[in-house]
């Protein structure tokens, strides 16, 4: 038995169909955010196994059978089985994408051209598709056929060196950064295109690359690095939190927890904290570039001696630019998290519940409502087919609804 999708049919893209051939993370997030905004999403997936994301695993912990992480990014679509290799699901799959408004996959570059789905050949099938491509590093060059990893990526766009202290090495983030910031590039240019579509009636090509994506997240500290003769930035070696800026920007240690401390005036700090022994500096500001180190080496002593919250009792009132670092434990019960209410528990009728986020974006005053869980496998695959007069499937490549 299917659960029905609940359409919000009061979306933005109410009424589009998004056909999502994609797996992983980069493409599947560009459709998320598409369905949030109330695009209906059908994701093709093998019938041996489905997305591969649906056992990459972030703990050991599963939710009937499939990861935490497919059913966080796949929350409210369609799942609907093809056999890409069955020239009969091929041509299924053809009778869907003259229906659709928009086509998403991430395959690497030459597979989806084997298939006879480049956008050459989809935009004569439906020549209003909007298709949109996301690989790891383009489709030429000497990285072309390396894996499109987000770990992979992050090391050979330079951004592990602006994370950590001097001495510590490249440092990647903790979190799958590239994936995410490709998926929101593309859906970016996703909806740019639908717009002119709606003017000019015909479709786009839209393309990006996790390195790509990664290099565009630069674009601050590698205009600097460009225009001042190329001259690498020198991560502080004492609580580093940004590889150009003065001190007394990091994050610290306090008595009960860390404090983070952003851009402000040494001077200004060095009264508000009674800290003499910043006064040297405190009209110098070259000098807050000069002598980093040491400025948050007497800084860090200093907050070390007393609670986070004793700091913020005194900074908070003089506009330091300052704050907590929360565990996700503190986030959540904080009223500040609370009262943006970003969580939600999304379900399916076999009894799976999923704890999850909710989108980030607001439409006049109210986040999309969604409320349905990530789908089994296939298991829109014969109302789809049924809707769309798509062909069915034979014998043993059959999927049970």
């Amino acid at each position: 038995m299917e659960d029905q999708v609940i359409a919000n049919k009061d979306g933005l893209l109410a009424g589009l169909v998004v056909v999502d051939m994609s797996q992983f993370l980069s493409g599947p997030y560009a459709s998320l955010r598409l369905n949030d905004l109330g695009a209906r999403v059908i994701k093709i997936e093998r019938p041996d196994g489905g997305d591969l994301c649906r056992r990459l695993y972030l703990s050991d912990t599963d939710i009937d059978g499939d990861s935490t992480l497919f059913h966080a990014i796949n929350r409210n679509k369609e799942s609907l089985a093809l056999d890409l290799k069955n020239p009969g699901d091929i041509e299924a799959l053809k009778t869907l994408i003259a229906r659709a408004d928009v086509l998403i996959q991430n395959f690497r570059p030459g597979v989806i051209e084997r298939l006879g789905l480049s956008y050459e050949e989809a935009s004569k099938i439906n020549p209003r598709l909007v298709y949109a491509s996301i690989t790891g590093y383009g489709n030429d060059g000497p990285w072309v056929k390396r894996p499109g990893q987000d770990l992979l990526a992050q090391a050979r766009s330079g951004l592990m060196w602006l994370n950590g202290d001097e001495g510590q090495g490249p440092v990647p983030f903790g979190l799958a950064v590239g994936d995410m910031l490709a998926g929101a590039a593309v859906a970016q240019g996703i909806l740019a295109a639908l717009v002119r579509r709606s003017i000019s009636g015909r479709g786009s090509h839209v393309e990006t690359s996790l390195l790509e994506a990664l290099v565009d997240v630069q674009f601050e500290v590698l205009t600097t690095y460009l225009n001042d003769g190329n001259r690498l930035p020198k991560r502080s070696a004492v609580n580093s939190a940004h590889a150009y800026l003065a001190a007394p920007y990091g994050v610290y240690r306090t008595q009960s927890g860390y404090l983070a401390v952003a851009m402000t005036p040494i001077g200004k700090l060095a009264d508000v904290l009674g800290l003499r022994a910043l006064d040297a500096y405190r009209d110098h500001p070259k000098s807050w570039f000069t002598h980093r180190d040491e400025i948050k080496s007497v800084l860090a002593d200093f907050l070390a001696g007393a609670t986070t919250e004793h700091w913020l009792s005194l900074l908070d009132p003089a506009d330091i630019w300052c704050a907590s670092v929360l565990q996700w434990p503190e986030l959540l019960a904080n009223d500040g998290f609370r009262t943006l209410d970003m969580l939600q528990t999304v379900k399916r009728g076999d009894g799976v519940a999923v704890a999850t986020t909710r989108s980030p974006i607001r439409v006049d005053g109210h986040r999309p409502p969604v409320s349905r869980a990530a789908p089994r496998l296939g298991e829109h695959s014969a109302a789809i087919r049924r809707e769309f007069a798509l062909s069915e499937p034979a014998g043993e490549d059959a999927i049970a609804p």
